[in-house]
């Protein structure tokens, strides 16, 4: 049969894809195909296992990789209408796969067409008098009957494929989704069929985007306010986000947008006052917050009408950061979605609006395309909408910032559909639109609207854009804008009169003269079912204090749950083990080790009522074996059968537990947990680095977000983030986790930073993240070798009593009046110490663990430090070098010295500094560590 196609195809081998679509025609009916092609697919769908419709296309695509080995093969040679039948239907699919390349998309204009010899009817052999010739159109839906001459066919895909509207689609697996898209754009010739009614509101979008600038331009000279002018479209296309995505069921919007074009979302997408808007640009702050933030980074919200009722918009708060939003954006749909039990992911929808440059440069979109539709992480797929102003900055040839064709390449790696759209046709823009909202919702994944346009002025409004980009700069001096040209065409269509444009520029201006819009969307008095009242939490003072203990009753209730494995269960040996221990810790027969202190935190949680979502690399079980807060069974045969998460079965009535081991992403999935919780203020929502230096991906989440939330915007989170944190000789990378960066992040009651040594301090720390209205992101410097320490334990009673202690201090029997020296640490240096003492048989120098680094626990620091009159020294010791830990926080902050009595010295013991974290010799390690000891308990200086 191979011998038989290579002598026979007119077809190269390598043109699997044309061969596919050939394929899927005659899996819907083999006469759509020629003879020869309906020979060879009944020979290879017998060989088959299974001869049904849905035949798997590999066989196919691997015939052709081995023909496309063999080079070019000979066109056929029974029969000359055959093989132009054939031709025809290749044709059209030429365009489908690469009629973008031909489209009218540049409103400047300034690119000559590609040379795409698949798209020109000669590449077939075609010759003008062919085009009167009468062919079968196979799946192609722009004609009602099965036959079309050659001349309407190419008139049809290119009117289709080659107009205001590029798409890109047909490297989708999924043969369903092509075929949507195609019946949808190719029914309409990819032309938009809008009433009179339609068009004008589409004029009177792009006139507000557009005269909303100029009235800025005008009245705030010389101020920054990165405008829309030359993207002006993308106001018709939220507009249409918005009315679809409403009418298909969506109850909230959640948008992440960077600067270029925000202020007009703002005013014109989600009904801001503009009056409102005025008032920050002459400097005045409607909230009076400890730092605040430029007008273009600021959120707002609202409710807004639509065919298919309110909706609620949000756009986030976001940093200049460009595209860091995207992925805080995802998890606040995630946790909306979690919190409406929206299982079919329609009734909360993202949409995240990108720069050209910022979308293809910046790696986060890579991390957050790769959980896009992962367990933990997919919100059923987000509308991207690129505003593509064909300028990156100041660098306008792509050659200097993008490496692929287009800079929507990378969503091709999810197989999102991307229609690329002149931003100069507002129709075809709220067409796509539409589309892709659509798609969205019918498919559950990401789709694209790359719209092409252009950036009137520089950068921000300051900028000279002629000095690097001139040639580009004449093009746009000489546009007359993308309102004019729509609203001439639809004075040359006879929809407006011709003085009806202007009228709506003026009426515009009156409004905003009047600090007001022209049609405000917005629904006042709107009481959303699913809104959250953050009330009690903006009003919560800080504090230390939280009533966290549990009954032991109900302590060991909750024990004996989370440690029963169902019946028939085979778990591994080394869990086996684990759980056995844990079983027998419920009894009270052995002591509470730090998997056990964490899982019953969460546990109490739950029946409290406190949803809690684990996420992190090796969350499930956690990177050191401590955790083991999911079960797999040995015996199960798929990936996706045999987990058992005891946390969910502990009663009827439970809270939510969430564990998703995430991606190998430190970036977009931090920045996803920033977002889900700032969404759900009764979660505990907890992520974890692998290790403690993992986090350096993510720093600006903690730089942006976390850390400067509150104070820019006053976005409270109760974010706890665990980083594994110890030096036992592993190297550099995995023994800090770089505390020193936390520590100055810290001001002003922001964050909190950690670091507990025992089970029952993170059993209490946990539960105070939530008993606590307080909402503050908590930074805990978990440990690895404690995990399994045999010091490193707690009873029962340390559970069902107390709470979180921030100063720990002695607990060996000393005469406090003979204790000359206190030496102070935090973490896994404390047991080394007090193994060292004990060894040594000192008995005048006290050890006190500082628990809590920020906000530094000033008065319990100085009841415990007033035991001992008699000390003349207080060590801080750390197994950091010198430059890194908390020490040079400390000695800036004064937080101890002015603590310290009169005749009291601080004095450091730590590691030399370094460039590095840490040695990476074993025996090095060794002798640091060891002479970090010996100086703790050195000499006493009298």
């Amino acid at each position: 049969m191979m011998k038989q196609l290579h002598s026979t195809s007119m077809l190269f081998g390598s043109n699997a894809p044309f061969v596919e679509e050939l394929y899927e025609s005659y899996l819907a009916d083999p006469e759509n195909v020629p003879e020869e092609w309906r020979t060879y697919f009944d020979g290879l769908k017998a060989g088959a296992a299974a001869a049904v419709r849905d035949v798997a296309h590999t066989p196919i695509i691997h015939a052709f990789e081995q023909l496309a080995k063999r080079g070019p093969v000979r066109t056929i040679t029974s029969g000359d209408g055959n093989k132009r039948q054939v031709s025809t239907l290749q044709l059209i699919n030429a365009y489908r796969f690469l009629g973008t390349r031909w489209a009218n998309l540049d409103p400047l204009k300034r690119s000559e067409r590609m040379h795409v010899p698949e798209l020109e009817p000669s590449y077939y052999g075609f010759t003008e008098a062919d085009l009167n010739e009468q062919f079968n159109v196979g799946s192609f839906h722009a004609f009602s009957s099965e036959q079309a001459s050659l001349r309407e066919i190419l008139e049809a895909v290119r009117q289709t494929y080659c107009g205001s509207i590029g798409s890109e689609y047909m490297y989708i697996s999924d043969i369903a989704q092509k075929r949507w898209i195609q019946a949808r754009l190719e029914s309409i010739r990819g032309t938009p069929q809008f009433s009179v009614e339609q068009k004008k509101h589409v004029l009177g979008r792009v006139t507000a985007a557009e005269t909303l600038e100029k009235y800025l331009h005008t009245k705030y000279v010389g101020q920054k306010r990165f405008s829309l002018e030359g993207g002006e479209s993308m106001i018709v296309a939220m507009d249409e986000v918005i009315s679809v995505g409403g009418r298909l069921g969506a109850q909230e919007i959640v948008i992440g947008m960077a600067h270029r074009g925000r202020l007009n979302v703002l005013v014109n997408t989600l009904g801001k006052s503009p009056s409102t808007l005025f008032a920050e640009f002459e400097g005045k702050a409607e909230v009076d917050l400890s730092a605040g933030d430029v007008k273009y980074h600021n959120g707002f919200s609202s409710d807004v009408m639509t065919p298919g009722g309110p909706v609620h918009l949000t756009l986030a708060f976001n940093p200049s950061h460009l595209e860091i939003i995207n992925p805080v954006v995802a998890g606040s749909v995630y946790a909306r979605q979690v919190r409406r039990k929206d299982k079919a992911k329609t009734q909360v929808l993202p949409v995240i609006i990108h720069g050209d440059s910022a979308v293809a440069g910046q790696g986060v979109n890579q991390e957050m395309l790769n959980f896009s539709q992962t367990r933990g992480y997919g919100t059923g797929g987000t509308v991207h909408i690129v505003v593509n102003n064909q300028i990156g900055f100041t660098t306008s040839d792509p050659r200097d910032y993008r490496s692929s064709l287009y800079c929507t390449d990378i969503f091709k790696m999810v197989e999102a559909p991307i229609f690329h759209v002149n931003g100069d046709d507002p129709e075809a823009v709220a067409l796509v639109t539409a589309l892709a909202v659509e798609f969205r919702n019918e498919f559950k994944k990401d789709v694209v609207i790359d719209i092409v346009c252009y950036r009137k002025l520089g950068h921000n409004e300051q900028d000279e854009p002629m000095v690097t980009q001139p040639l580009m700069y004449r093009k746009v001096a000489l546009h007359p804008g993308t309102r004019k040209l729509y609203a001439d065409r639809l004075v040359r269509e006879g929809v407006c009169a011709a003085d009806e444009p202007e009228a709506i520029i003026q009426d515009y201006r009156e409004h905003l003269d009047r600090g007001e819009l022209l049609a405000n969307p917005v629904l006042s008095g709107h009481n959303r079912q699913f809104a959250v009242d953050w009330t009690p939490y903006l009003k919560a003072e800080y504090t230390d204090e939280a009533v966290t203990a549990v009954p032991m009753v109900e302590l060991k209730r909750l024990a004996e749950r989370i440690s029963t494995v169902p019946e028939g269960f085979e778990l591994q040996s080394r869990v086996k083990k684990i759980v056995a221990d844990r079983a027998a810790m419920a009894r009270g027969e052995a002591l509470i080790d730090w998997g056990m202190g964490e899982n019953l935190a969460y546990a109490s949680l739950l029946v409290q009522g406190y949803g809690v979502r684990l996420s992190g690399e090796d969350i499930g079980r956690g990177t050191f074996f401590h955790r083991h807060a999911v079960f797999h069974d040995q015996k199960r045969e798929r990936w996706d059968e045999g987990a058992y998460i005891p946390l969910q079965n502990i009663q009827d009535g439970q809270a939510e537990i969430q564990v998703f081991d995430s991606v190998l992403s430190e970036e977009a999935v931090l920045a996803f947990e920033y977002g889900y919780s700032t969404a759900v203020p009764d979660d505990l929502v907890v992520w974890e680095a692998q290790f403690g230096d993992f986090a350096n991906g993510a720093q600006v989440v903690f730089d942006q977000f976390i850390s400067s939330g509150e104070a820019k915007w006053g976005r409270k989170v109760g974010l706890t983030v665990l980083l594994p944190h110890g030096y036992e000789g592993q190297g550099p990378e995995h023994s800090s986790a770089r505390l020193e960066r936390y520590m100055q992040l810290c001001a002003e009651n922001n964050m909190q930073v950690l670091v507990p040594s025992t089970p029952s301090q993170i059993f209490h720390l946990l539960r105070r993240q939530m008993v606590r209205q307080l909402r503050k992101p908590a930074i805990v410097i978990t440990p690895k070798s404690l995990l399994r320490h045999k010091e490193a334990v707690s009873t029962m009673d340390e559970l069902t009593k107390g709470s979180f202690r921030t100063v720990i201090g002695e607990v060996d029997k000393l005469d406090a009046k003979k204790v000359k020296r206190v030496v102070l640490c935090s973490g896994k240096i404390y047991y080394e110490l007090m193994a060292y003492r004990r060894e040594q048989e000192i008995k005048d120098i006290a050890v006190v663990r500082i628990e809590q680094l920020y906000p530094f626990p000033r008065d319990a620091f100085r009841v415990e430090l007033a035991k001992y009159p008699n000390a003349k020294e207080v060590v801080w010791c750390q197994e950091e070098p010198r430059n890194q830990g908390a020490w040079y926080w400390f000695a800036s902050r004064q937080h101890l010295i002015n603590v310290l009595g009169p005749k009291q010295k601080l004095l450091l013991v730590s590691r030399p500094a370094s460039a590095s974290p840490a040695v990476g010799y074993y025996a090095k390690h060794n002798a640091q560590q060891k002479a970090v000891l010996e100086n703790a308990f050195g000499p006493i200086n009298d």
